[in-house]
């Protein structure tokens, strides 16, 4: 009686169970990399599967004509997928560079171990910057097609871990899009020489491409406000405590610029403060999973400018390590962005917003948070996927049974 009451309180005080999707617009049959080809792909971690990643760095590893595979590492799984397919891709004798960050924190050990096992598979291991940490998500994979070249790129808000793409919310761009291709060329070449102040066509690049075009992105908001347009500012990130950008965000406000921000953890930016933080507002996530993701809008909807990546709005991001930012470039992907950071800062929501005193207020504590709504849509999708996998069973199951009746009528 005891267990099975013991058993109903932990079921009572636990999540269910949720498993991440494989996304509906990716066929797990075809190559992802003639898929990426034809149109970008976005992941949403941990709603949507990483194994569409996995799956392109297996292709990758065993393509023919792929030259050569090139990735950041800041944490890997203990177990990892990654490190197997770029040795594997290693050993078929195709170039692998993985520029490994070993100060990545209570990873240390971790990173030193899989450096020298990637190594010993024949991978070349750049090993980063002294007075830099490199904290970018960004894998290139360079192919020779038909006597072109070509370039598969990825950029994550996330690292490349089996593990936490399952506990934390993240993004993952993967892109054919040559210009960031040649850019993501371009990157790999400036860490191989130790150049931190290479120019990047698409690519924002910390310790000096980001922090002013982001302040740069801000201004022009404030110049529309000024011109009488509509203007806004979407910003979500782990922390911001960076002063020049806060200071921005601060004229912004005073513009009457709407400036909309979701900080998990630290926030030295206090909204609401009359004259000075009027039209700042700054909400929190509360859910099961870390939230991860650093996403950058500027602008509404219809006009609106839409950046991913690994920085925060820190000045240990912005000036003290390598992190690479990202425009979000297909249509049809940036309504996917600006629809998750939508549902994000929903107030309608379970929602946290931080006061002018700098105390928390928790809104809508009976209603579902963000999270759970990104559950339940991925969970239709997963329905929805099933139910067309079962009507093309049934009808080909139907067309095999009506072939044979035709063929016992023939004899």
């Amino acid at each position: 009686m005891q267990i099975n009451l013991a058993k109903k309180k932990k079921e009572e005080l636990s999540y269910h169970p949720f498993n991440p999707i494989y996304p509906e617009n990716i066929d797990p049959d075809r190559s992802i990399i003639d898929q990426i080809k034809e149109e970008d792909k976005l992941l949403f971690f941990p709603f949507e599967s990483m194994d569409p990643y996995l799956q392109l760095l297996k292709e990758a590893s065993n393509d023919p004509e792929v030259i050569s595979i090139k990735i950041t590492i800041y944490r890997l799984a203990s177990i990892s997928k990654v490190a197997e397919y770029l040795a594997n891709a290693a050993e078929n004798g195709k170039e692998v560079v993985a520029l490994m960050e070993l100060r990545a924190r209570f990873d240390e050990s971790n990173n030193i171990d899989w450096s020298e096992r990637l190594e010993e598979a024949g991978c070349t291991i750049i090993y980063g910057f002294e007075d830099f940490k490199v904290h970018s998500k960004i894998t290139l994979i360079t192919r020779h097609h038909e006597g072109k070249i070509e370039y598969i790129s990825q950029f994550g808000t996330g690292n490349y871990n089996e593990k936490t793409a399952k506990m934390y919310t993240d993004l993952s761009l993967m892109t054919a899009d040559k210009d960031f291709g040649l850019d993501s060329q371009k990157f790999f070449t400036n860490m191989m020489i130790s150049n931190l102040s290479g120019d990047y066509d698409k690519l924002l690049v910390a310790p000096n491409g980001i922090k002013n075009t982001l302040i740069n992105l801000i201004d022009e908001e404030i110049t529309r406000k000024n011109n009488g347009e509509e203007a806004l500012i979407r910003l979500k990130c782990n922390s911001i405590t960076e002063r020049d950008v806060i200071d921005a965000l601060a004229r912004a406000s005073r513009a009457g610029v709407k400036v909309k921000l979701s900080v998990r953890g630290i926030c030295c930016l206090i909204p609401g403060v009359k004259g000075k933080t009027d039209n700042i507002e700054v909400t929190s996530v509360i859910g099961r999973y870390l939230e991860h993701p650093r996403i950058y809008i500027f602008g509404p909807n219809e006009r609106a400018k839409v950046y991913i990546g690994s920085s925060d709005l820190m000045t240990r991001n912005l000036v003290r390590r390598v992190e690479i930012c990202v425009p979000v470039l297909d249509e049809k992907l940036k309504k996917k962005v600006i629809k998750i950071l939508d549902t994000i800062m929903d107030k309608n929501n379970r929602i946290a917003i931080l006061n002018s005193d700098s105390s928390y207020t928790h809104l809508n504590p009976n209603k579902d948070s963000c999270q759970e709504i990104f559950i339940r849509e991925a969970t239709l999708e997963k329905n929805r996927i099933e139910s067309r996998k079962a009507e093309k069973e049934t009808l080909s199951k139907a067309n095999l049974s009506s072939s044979e009746k035709g063929k016992k009528s023939y004899r």
